[in-house]
């Protein structure tokens, strides 16, 4: 056995196949062309491994529910729990239970439904191969294959491993799923330069790509992890999922609120013991009052229902991006995307239509244009500016011999058009109809009488026909410059400088040919494909989506940069490039140019260049990592198994769901319904609108933790003791403060999530990814509004509390009264501040009062609940209230209200604009 083929995980030895003539490749795969015996194949087998790609599983249920629990502020309330019922404290205990439940059950469910983007690579390789072994042809299963089969090839076909070429007729692959070419790649047996892209090697095939033309035999070359689909694979695993600016943000919040808490804690924690033990209180009995303390001051500092919040905030922003053609499958996503500063896109299929179009056709005696894209057969053909009633005579034949000399045909099947065949023979037969030439009809008035078909030795396709009124015509078609020598009567030099003009632009060029037919034979040969009077050329692209034009310029208006990396030729992405408007006079970068590039090297490369043609799986991952270590957060759009690493590794991936694999769609984070880059800029704009509603959200949430942590720190610094049970006052019990942090920040801060977008949304900058959620303004809003919450409630409950003892009220009774008109003010509070913080900067009336239903909605929720908290029975013997007045009421809502125009005041002097 060859030395090289027992050293199957030494990369650097693996030879260039495709840079080696098909008799050495096959020496080197110590292969011959009857095929390896069974035995052989057996032992290569054990050598070598299935082929196979490793299945990568994910995280189990276990981890997954670890992540859920192991947050700081989680650590807290599970201790504040734990203790609350080992003091006796059961009920206390176990509503803090039930929030941690909650929060960590939707938390799980969201990471348990995360793809699995390195198994999906599997649906890629066929389940069986048809190969020569033991000098005859015989089905085994894919997983068999070795280096050195024999692997026999037909159209349609999907191509079982890697392998060089030793026979090939007329034997077309499509590749796009691995380099992004739009149309399939024409194999040849001609071994390619060493150093030529994955795209270029025409001498070799590629696991999980797909035959759609001819046949071919190939030796295996690469199997398994070797492959092309297990290098990517390899990758994928190597691409960090990162975490969100949100995400980071809120934990570093919750650091910082966990540290706050713990110091509070033991502050609070040393002054009230040392205040009951000089009460008299004997030592042990101090420490478990203030333990009870210490819980309540966790219960109210630490926003339970924040998570809640950000959750249902995402989701409903998720659903409003589904109906704007944007599938978000990881929530965070949703946000992320306001903050993307570069999109990264693949352009077939992505900002193309992945159709290619016949638009230019040039004759000796003139050239005009074709209108319309993809394969909806209308369009009008134009010379300059003139539209012209029917296509010149020179260019009507022109199309009719192309249409005629081509395989492909077009049908119409649910309201769509639809091709079968070569995609460039498709647009010759798509412009043929413009000009108004029925091809079916067309073909049965000129039936072929023989062909010879498309050889890459040729480069040229021929068809006879006979004529409508008697006679016969030889049409070709093929390579202008092959054309061109068989041709007479031609300025060789004036047809090479159109074509030069015509490629220049990004279009594939293909001439087309014609003779009158004389010879007695009704055959023909390729020695007749000569003395031909050449038609013309016809130049054809895979067009930008008109819709992505418009979307590109709205990105960059929003201050994102948008850049195009393709698998497709140079020449063609620059010229689809100004197209879109991503380059002027700027080249396009291959990725032979990327080869060579240090760290430093690639860094410069992405940010000077926005169009990157001819690249690699690894160049893309590359780039991504480059703008992301200059700061930027990074989108990346992709349709192919070619895209998927790169799209694990950027901030946000977008995957194409119509023509999309699914190796791509598990690796993305969105996934578009539509293919279309314009809905990347409505998600965009929505994804700004959820960060914005979500500073709202927490610009409205803060102040009422911080403020319950002020009311707690006031009565154990200041407050006065319980004169016939000696037990310092507590202006609200624990369980009393968690309803407020659960029920009511989720009832009010839940609606903000529905606030229109700002006007400006797509006209201001992305946000920096470094700069805090809690800017400077947003933490003094938080520090007012708390100062007042604290005072406004700690006012009413020693008012009411003095009121009633003074009125001989009992003085546990007027403890609940006191407490429970105390919870009434800060729900008060929160109404009136909601209506605040609907916009940061515009006051209520500014924004429309009802101009968003579901902050009503979700008052008159609170207000319900808050009634079933003051009045029922149960609710009254679980969290220890007492029912109220309509004098009490009042007193309690005219104190929330204090808020209204002190905020208003606020806005007009330092809110950001």
């Amino acid at each position: 056995m060859n030395a090289r083929m027992q050293t199957p995980d030494r990369r650097e030895a693996t030879p260039p196949w495709h840079a080696l003539p098909a008799a050495r490749a096959l020496e080197l795969a110590d292969a011959t062309l009857a095929g390896l015996s069974g035995e052989e194949a057996t032992q290569r087998l054990a050598a070598h491994g299935p082929n196979v790609l490793p299945r990568q599983g994910g995280d189990g249920p276990l981890l997954l529910l670890w992540r859920q629990i192991n947050s700081p502020l989680v650590w807290v309330l599970l201790g504040s729990a734990g203790l609350a019922i080992g003091l006796g404290k059961v009920t206390d205990g176990a509503v803090v239970l039930a929030v941690v439940v909650l929060n960590t059950l939707i938390g799980f469910v969201q990471e348990f439904r995360a793809g699995r983007a390195i198994e999906a690579l599997s649906s890629m390789v066929p389940e069986q191969a048809m190969v020569l072994r033991d000098g005859r042809q015989q089905t085994v299963p894919v997983a068999e294959l070795v280096p050195g089969d024999l692997v026999m090839l037909a159209s349609g076909d999907r191509v079982p491993a890697d392998g060089r070429l030793v026979a090939v007729k007329n034997l077309q692959v499509e590749e796009a799923a691995l380099t992004g070419e739009s149309v399939p790649v024409q194999k040849t047996l001609a071994p390619v330069a060493g150093d030529a892209a994955l795209g270029d090697r025409t001498s070799l095939v590629f696991g999980g790509t797909l035959v759609t033309y001819g046949t071919g035999t190939a030796v295996v070359v690469a199997t398994g992890q070797r492959s092309e689909l297990g290098r990517i694979s390899t990758l994928l695993k190597e691409a960090a999922s990162l975490a969100t600016p949100l995400t980071r943000a809120l934990a570093t919040i919750a650091s910082y609120i966990t540290i706050g808490i713990l110091v509070l804690t033991a502050v609070i924690f040393a002054v009230g013991a040392v205040r009951l033990i000089g009460q008299g209180i004997p030592l042990f009995d101090a420490l478990r009052e203030m333990a009870i303390f210490a819980i309540a001051l966790a219960v109210g500092a630490i926003p339970e229902g924040l998570p809640a919040i950000v959750t249902i905030a995402l989701a409903i922003g998720v659903q409003r991006m589904a109906g704007r053609r944007a599938i978000i499958r990881k929530l965070p996503a949703a946000e992320t995307l306001g903050s993307t500063s570069v999109i990264c896109s693949d352009k077939t299929g992505t900002l193309t239509r992945n159709e290619m179009t016949a638009v230019a056709v040039w004759t000796p005696s003139g050239a005009v244009e074709i209108g319309g894209v993809g394969y909806a057969p209308q369009g009008a053909f134009r010379r300059g500016t003139e539209t012209l009633a029917a296509p010149p005579a020179a260019v009507a034949e022109l199309l009719r011999a192309a249409a005629l000399c081509s395989d492909a045909s077009l049908h119409q099947a649910d309201g769509a058009w639809h091709i079968a065949g070569d995609p460039t023979e498709a647009a010759l037969v798509v412009a043929a109809e413009k000009a108004g030439l029925g091809v079916e009809a067309l073909r049965r008035e000129w039936p072929r009488r023989d062909a010879i078909p498309f050889e890459s030795e040729n480069q040229f396709m021929a068809t006879l026909h006979d004529r409508p009124g008697g006679g016969a015509q030889l049409l070709a078609k093929g390579a202008p410059e092959v054309l061109a020598r068989r041709a007479v009567g031609i300025d060789e030099a004036l047809l090479l400088a159109e074509v030069e003009r015509l490629a220049t632009a990004g279009m594939r060029v293909l001439a087309v040919a014609s003779r009158d037919w004389s010879a007695p034979h009704g055959e023909v040969q390729l020695a007749d494909v000569t003395a031909l009077r050449l038609l013309g050329l016809v130049g054809m692209i895979d067009p930008p989506r008109p819709e992505a034009i418009e979307a590109v310029q709205r990105c960059h208006a929003a201050g994102i940069t948008v850049k195009m990396i393709t698998g497709d030729h140079a020449a063609t992405a620059r010229a689809i490039g100004q197209q879109l408007g991503l380059v002027t006079d700027q080249k396009a970068l291959s990725g032979r140019d990327l080869e060579g590039l240090d760290d430093d090297g690639m860094r410069a490369a992405a940010a000077s260049t926005n169009v990157f043609a001819r690249v690699a799986p690894e160049h893309k991952l590359r780039l991504v990592k480059a703008l992301q270590a200059d700061g930027h957060i990074v989108a990346m759009t992709g349709d192919g198994v070619n895209d998927a690493p790169a799209l694990k590794q950027s901030n946000i991936g977008i995957a194409m769901g119509i023509t999309g694999s699914a190796v791509s769609k598990e690796a993305a984070d969105i996934v578009l319904a539509d293919d279309n880059f314009a809905s990347i800029a409505a998600a965009v704009e929505e994804g700004r609108r959820v960060y914005d509603n979500l500073i709202k959200s927490l610009a409205f949430v803060l102040p009422t933790n911080l403020g319950l942590a002020g009311i707690l720190m006031c009565a154990v610094f200041f407050f006065p003791f319980d004169a016939v049970t000696g037990q310092l006052l507590l202006p609200m019990a624990p369980t009393q403060l968690l309803w407020i942090n659960l029920v009511g920040a989720v009832t009010l801060a839940l609606p903000l999530a529905f606030e229109a977008r700002e006007p400006d949304t797509m006209r201001r900058p992305p946000r920096d990814p470094q700069a805090p959620v809690l800017s400077r303004f947003v933490i003094v809003r938080t520090i007012v509004a708390a100062a007042l919450m604290t005072a406004g409630a700690i006012g009413v409950f020693l008012w009411e509390h003095a009121r009633e003892i003074a009125a001989g009220g009992a003085p546990q009774l007027a403890l609940r009264e006191a407490q429970t008109m105390a919870v009434c003010t800060v729900i008060a509070f929160q109404i009136f501040y909601l209506l605040n913080c609907r916009s940061l900067r515009d006051s209520l009336l500014n924004i429309g009062l009802f101009s968003n239903p579901a902050v009503f909605v979700g008052i008159g929720s609170l207000l319900l609940l808050q009634a079933l908290f003051v009045y029922a029975p149960f609710m009254q013997a679980v969290f220890g209230t007492a029912p109220l007045g309509v004098r009490d009421l009042l007193v309690a809502v005219a104190a929330g209200a204090v808020i209204l125009p002190v905020i208003a005041i606020e806005k007009r002097l330092g809110a950001p604009h």
